[in-house]
């Protein structure tokens, strides 16, 4: 409230650039931040959600198998019909910080500000004894398989003349080992995905 009685006090060159600042202000708007010391020194298995507005989809699966003939695999299909929301007139998704420094692992994040996406990361492992591979095909055995098509009422990448801010600052995943897997948006409509499929023979 302090901030508007300034802005409607000013007079003279400044007032219209205040104008638009306050209509901004009474905008739609949608913000998905992670900050801080979010997940710092994490290890493991790290999965991450973060959406700010309507109608936003998102899944991290995994699948691993241990054995002589050992298989894993992942099916994901997200859809959604007949929906419909009011684009933001702002969206921002940002990674700052010292989130996830030194993390160790897989990490799958999906972060998306706006409305009517859909993002997901897949991953499938396979650890088969040495000498028991009956194929050099990765994909045989171990396999991910994801869509995220859908149906929406939205414009594909919400490209409205909004503003629209994805970033990731330089503070943020600094020492990470591992895999790391980032869907991020800011708009709306979008479909974004990862897979990872990986077949590792054992030692003796």
């Amino acid at each position: 409230m302090i901030r508007t009685l300034l802005c409607l006090a000013l007079l003279g060159p400044a007032a219209p650039a205040c104008a638009d600042e306050f209509s901004a202000m009474l905008g739609y708007l949608t913000q998905s931040r992670m900050d801080g010391d979010a997940f710092t020194g994490a290890s493991g298995a790290i999965a991450i959600n973060l959406a700010a507005g309507d109608l936003n989809q998102q899944a991290n699966l995994r699948a691993i198998a241990v054995g002589a003939r050992g298989t894993a695999g992942v099916d994901a299909r997200q859809s959604r019909s007949r929906d419909m929301a009011t684009a933001p007139d702002s969206a921002t998704a940002v990674i700052a910080g010292n989130a996830l420094a030194g993390a160790s692992g897989i990490a799958s994040i999906n972060q998306a500000s706006g409305a009517g996406n859909a993002a997901f990361n897949a991953v499938s492992l396979v650890l088969a004894q040495q000498g028991i591979r009956e194929t050099d095909d990765d994909g045989s055995l171990s396999a991910a398989f994801a869509s995220a098509g859908q149906q929406h009422g939205f414009e594909h990448g919400g490209a409205t003349g909004g503003r629209r801010v994805a970033s990731v600052e330089s503070t943020a995943l600094q020492g990470f080992e591992g895999v790391l897997q980032l869907n991020q948006v800011a708009g709306s409509g979008n479909d974004t995905g990862n897979t990872l499929a990986m077949s590792i023979q054992a030692g003796p």
